[in-house]
């Protein structure tokens, strides 16, 4: 399987993480797992029908397809004629494109979406990396993102500040953060947190010394204890510890 990012635009930096292509080799012909990371992205299929959403959802060639944030792990099943490209948008960035879908109706889905909102096949074909760009510049409809300050906390505490701290951080309301996060991306802060809590411990866990104490990465990233920190790692990959 060959796996690459490209970056976008200086000018749409503030809102897309990158752009990916992924195509499967000839020995390639198993299933692909994504953990959750608090992003929506756009998929387009180049190649056979791609099965993914654990089974349950085809993604046909030509075709652009909606991904919502995740909250557990999903699979997608790559062989020797996978090949997608996709988008990887800042958080609650979605909206700074479209208008009409509130992200806690993608949560967890892949929604196929319709001519006129998706890439045009041929130009993508002819050159990717300019279609892209281009097709995002046209589309901006906004600069601002309501929840850059909130999100930013939460990162910078990596995922360890409360949501009541975070809104009075913020200046608003436990209810109304809720209310935002849900429509902006899809899942609820306390959710969003949890996610960049367990990716950090995910990268410590990936990074540190083989005498480095499970309790002690649990402790340093927030976690109750060893098995809490075990549970979370199980539902967001569906692995044990060990397994990573």
């Amino acid at each position: 399987m060959e796996y690459k990012e490209i970056k976008p635009y200086i000018e749409l930096n503030p809102f897309i993480h990158s752009y990916w292509e992924l195509k499967g080799n000839e020995p390639d012909r198993q299933w692909e797992r994504n953990f959750p990371d608090g992003c929506a992205g756009l998929v387009m299929n180049l190649g056979d029908t791609c099965i993914t959403d654990n089974g349950l959802v085809s993604m046909e060639f030509g075709k652009t397809y909606a991904v919502g944030a995740m909250t557990s792990f999903k699979d997608s099943f790559i062989d020797s004629n996978t090949h997608l490209l996709g988008v990887c948008f800042k958080p609650a960035a979605f909206a700074n494109f479209y208008d009409y879908m509130p992200q806690n109706e993608l949560t967890d889905n892949t929604v196929e979406l319709e001519k006129s909102n998706s890439f045009d096949v041929e130009k993508i074909l002819k050159d990717s990396l300019n279609h892209f760009n281009q097709f995002f510049t046209d589309r901006i409809k906004s600069k601002k993102n309501l929840l850059q300050s909130v999100i930013n906390d939460i990162h910078s505490s990596k995922g360890q500040l409360s949501i009541y701290e975070l809104s009075k951080r913020n200046y608003t309301t436990v209810r109304q953060l809720e209310r935002n996060f849900k429509m902006y991306i899809g899942i609820s802060p306390k959710e969003y947190s949890n996610i960049i809590r367990f990716q950090n411990a995910l990268s410590i866990i990936k990074n540190s010394s083989e005498n480095r104490s499970f309790s002690d990465i649990a402790f340093e990233c927030g976690f109750y204890d060893h098995s809490h920190l075990t549970n979370e790692i199980k539902r967001n990959t569906g692995l044990s510890p060990s397994e990573l």
